[in-house]
């Protein structure tokens, strides 16, 4: 297998998204939490696009994928595992991201349904709300899955919507584990972690080195709003754990120590979108290359203050530049 010299491999659902700026009066006509993210099937997509207003940017993205396409972006050797349609998007998505030096091959295709899709629902507020036609990548299945997807990387990243398919979800912890790899879950969603109560637990046992939260899943799981102790009841799982608090920074657990990491000031919030995936790729950039604990915090702080500057889960090259020589400065000054 073509390994491209990947260090680290994302699993997940590729997913091409669509994101538009909405108003909070259409988001009523919706349905469902705000800031959440709901599965639908095709034609509840297709409904849902016809009416949006004005036209929505196109862009790679899903949970881990966010991650990995930054990975790649930094010079970190980058795969990705996860099942694509073999339709235009999905030739446009694989060829995006071997653009950028990843490693494609691990992707899988399927010839029945089409790529997944996501539409992105911003408010005024930079609020995002999510709705998401899997397609192909709910064909993802435990025997798509083998060792092999995992040999020769360093870490497997996996995000948590695979939880939605238990199965699944175990045969990639065990596969990732068998060959070798560090692991970390972000987990996504509050509805994943509602969702897999019964079972995450013992995933994040057996399986998970670094677990990432944000604060409504950190509840969900702890059953309280409060940070902290989220952060304690992750980390009695597994070795490091991390809530991410966004304008409040991050805190990160392990061995018994909490670190707390600011956030960068940011003077205008455009866009919330892939703000987690983003502080995921900088912790692990970090952590890749053997950085302490709050410096992996601080280099996702950078990374996470640079993308909600802008429109959807990505950045333009100019802000790469930023990301580049920021993170240059600050580990020089360490």
């Amino acid at each position: 297998m073509k390994t491209n010299g990947a260090r680290v491999i994302g699993v997940g659902s590729p997913i091409v998204d669509r994101l538009a700026l909405v108003e909070e009066a259409f988001l009523t006509t919706v349905g469902g939490n705000k800031g959440g993210m709901e599965l639908v099937d095709t034609p509840s997509m297709e409904a849902l696009l016809t009416r949006v207003p004005g036209e929505a940017l196109v862009a790679p993205g899903g949970s881990a994928a966010n991650t990995i396409f930054a990975l790649a972006r930094l010079d970190i050797g980058a795969a990705l595992l996860g099942k694509l349609g073999d339709d235009k998007e999905g030739r446009y998505y694989r060829q995006t991201f071997e653009q950028l030096g990843g490693d494609g091959s691990r992707l899988k295709t399927c010839g029945v349904s089409a790529t997944a899709r996501c539409l992105s629902m911003v408010t005024p507020d930079s609020e995002r709300t999510m709705r998401t036609d899997l397609g192909a990548a709910a064909n993802f299945a435990p025997d798509d899955v083998s060792v092999d997807d995992f040999r020769g990387c360093q870490h497997a990243h996996v995000e948590g919507y695979l939880l939605f398919n238990p199965d699944l979800a175990q045969t990639v912890l065990n596969a990732a584990k068998t060959a070798g790899c560090t692991i970390s879950l972000d987990l996504g969603a509050f509805e994943v972690v509602n969702g897999a109560a019964k079972i995450l637990p013992s995933l994040l046992d057996r399986y998970v080195d670094v677990v990432l939260a944000n604060e409504d899943e950190a509840a969900a799981f702890c059953g309280r709003r409060d940070p902290l102790t989220g952060l304690k009841d992750l980390s009695e799982h597994c070795t490091t754990a991390v809530v991410k608090c966004g304008a409040d920074g991050a805190l990160i657990r392990s061995g018994g120590k909490t670190y707390e990491t600011p956030a960068q000031n940011v003077d205008r919030v455009k866009d919330t979108t892939g703000a987690g995936d983003f502080w995921a790729a900088g912790f692990l950039y970090g952590l890749l290359n053997d950085c302490t604990l709050d410096a992996c915090g601080h280099l996702g702080s950078i990374l996470g203050a640079q993308v909600v500057r802008h429109l959807g889960a990505n950045l333009p090259s100019a802000a790469w530049d930023n990301v580049a020589a920021d993170f240059k400065r600050y580990l020089e000054e360490r």
